[in-house]
This record gives C-alpha cells, structure tokens and sequence, in this order.
C-alpha cells in the first residue's frame, strides 16, 4: 500500500513542539528575549534546514556537515612545540587538504598551556571522518597530536576509543549552509570562475543576436546580485 502521509505534517509537529518549549523557556523572560525566541521560530527555507542529529560514535551533524571538539591535556611544553609547527605554517596546513570532507580545525590553549581544545567541522559520519585522517595525513596527526598525552599514534588499534574518550558533543549545532559540503564548495568555485570567463568571452563577441546578449545581460546580473541573509 502506498504511504500517502504529508511529510509536512511532521514538520508541523516540529513547529509546534518547538513553539511550546520556546513559551515555557519565554514565560518569565524580558520582552527583548521574548522577541529573539520568536525569532528562532520562523520557517526557513529546506535548502538551509539543519537536522542535530548523531554524527556517529561521537559529535553532532547537521545536514551533511558534523562537529568534534575534544579536550586533552598536553605533554610538558607541548603547547610551545605545537606553536612553533603553526608559526612555521603560517597557519596552513596544505596536507589537510588532502582529507577532503574537511572543513576547518581549530586548535586553543588554556590552563596555562596545559591543555588544548581542538575543534574540527566535517562532512560526512565520525569514522569515516577518523579513517580519513589515519589514511590520508598520518604523519601530520601524529606530528601534531604526540603533544598530547597518552596519545596511541594515529596508526594504533586503540587511537578511536581514545579520540572518542576526549570527545564532548556540542549542546547546540547551527550551520548556515548545512547541506553544503566541502566538494560541493570546490565544485561551485570551479564554476564560477567558468562562468566568469564565459561572460567575459560572450561580453567581447560582437556576434551575438539581441536576444542572447539580454539573455547575457540578465544571467550576469543575477550571478552578480549578493544573496541576503534574512531568507
């Protein structure tokens, strides 16, 4: 039998559910808060709807796109070590690119560099996340990484359940392009460069009928217009 539910119908649920626990959390707040609770409310459009769901083992996904933080104590001056290698990187890590799920990551000393907060943003699931590591770049995991303490090698059968053991999920997870990932980013670069040089190419053909040069004309302008952020 054919399942003819409405998927809008969960997203009405949703609605409401979220309308009612904003009304409990508002109940008591100043009228600037009520306002910004409202705020969060608004329906948006599906190509920027989130999901916070499980990114795996550990960490939060939205969409396509997952988080991981982690906390680890360092080894005695492993916090100059690791700002020496930055320093000398400029704060590129070109091999990174080579993970190509990988959006950015973040590294944070506190306690009087005796511990670091790494943050990292993903597509993608949280294995597939480390496997790509441990194929891809081990030997600048493990250049970073032996800083820390009790680190297995990123090689070693037990280096997941020791990520893992560091790991905290994030309590809130917003993305504002969260079905974007980094390949889809990459390829709309490459595109837009190609639609440059193509309208630079047409703009210069003399050739061309009326009709294609207004078709012109308006694609250039509509690929030139900045999209707004209150959608």
């Amino acid at each position: 039998m054919t399942d003819t539910k409405d998927p809008r119908l969960d997203d009405e649920r949703r609605l409401a559910e979220f309308r009612r626990v904003a009304a409990e959390i508002a109940a008591d707040a100043p009228t600037l808060a009520k306002i910004a609770i409202n705020g969060l409310i608004r329906d948006h459009n599906p190509l920027f709807e989130g999901s916070s769901k499980s990114a795996g083992r550990a960490g939060r996904q939205s969409g396509n796109v997952s988080e991981l933080t982690a906390i680890a104590a360092l080894k005695p001056g492993g916090a100059d070590r690791l700002r020496r290698i930055f320093d000398l990187t400029g704060g590129n890590f070109d091999g990174a690119q080579k993970v190509s799920t990988l959006h950015d990551m973040r590294f944070v000393f506190f306690d009087d560099d005796t511990r670091i907060l790494f943050a990292t943003t993903y597509d993608g699931d949280w294995d597939t996340y480390i496997n790509d590591f441990a194929t891809k770049i081990p030997d600048l995991m493990d250049l970073l990484f032996a800083n820390i303490e009790g680190w297995p090698g990123i090689a070693a059968p037990e280096v997941k359940d020791f990520i893992a053991g560091l790991q905290i999920d994030a309590a809130g997870w917003f993305v504002a392009n969260p079905q974007v990932t980094v390949v889809d980013v990459r390829r709309l670069q490459r595109m837009e460069q190609a639609l440059d040089a193509f309208l630079d190419t047409m703009a210069g053909n003399a050739d061309a009928d009326p009709a294609t040069r207004a078709a012109l004309g308006t694609l250039s302008e509509q690929v030139s217009v900045p999209h707004g952020v209150d959608y």
